[in-house]
């Protein structure tokens, strides 16, 4: 009988909150990408949570604005966000482990999640601060 290595279980520390980028900003789906990339531009983000009623509806990262950029006959003030934004949001609760939501991100290659409370988005847990949760791991003694 063959024995499988048993899959390690996920350490419930760190949380996602202790290394999420806060960011009290979002972007409305109908909102012009001119107006996103400003945003991004003024606050130093690269990923802006696209919010409708209160519902975290996509996210938009630098990434995608350059992919609509180089598109033929792109006007950034005539483009949507909605047009622009990635719909496959993965939202994680701020108390969440930060293993499961690296294995969630890598499962599904995501760039970032989105961690809200409720309906409150309260940051962006992006793969740089995937690699900052690394970094302090791999200096512990």
């Amino acid at each position: 009988m063959k024995h499988h290595k048993q899959a390690a279980p996920l350490r419930q520390y760190p949380e996602v909150r202790e290394y999420m980028t806060p960011a009290p900003h979002t972007i409305a789906p109908t909102s012009s990408l001119s107006r996103a990339i400003r945003a991004m531009r003024d606050n130093r983000i690269h990923h802006l949570p696209v919010v409708e009623r209160d519902r975290v509806v996509g996210v938009l990262s630098q990434r995608d604005i350059l992919i609509m950029e180089s598109l033929p006959g792109v006007n950034p003030t005539e483009v949507r966000v909605d047009e622009a934004m990635v719909r496959d949001v993965f939202t994680a609760a701020p108390d969440t482990p930060v293993g499961e939501v690296v294995e969630t991100m890598l499962e599904r290659r995501l760039g970032s999640t989105v961690v809200s409370e409720g309906d409150r988005v309260l940051g962006v847990f992006t793969t740089t601060d995937a690699l900052r949760a690394l970094q302090d791991l791999l200096k512990q003694p």
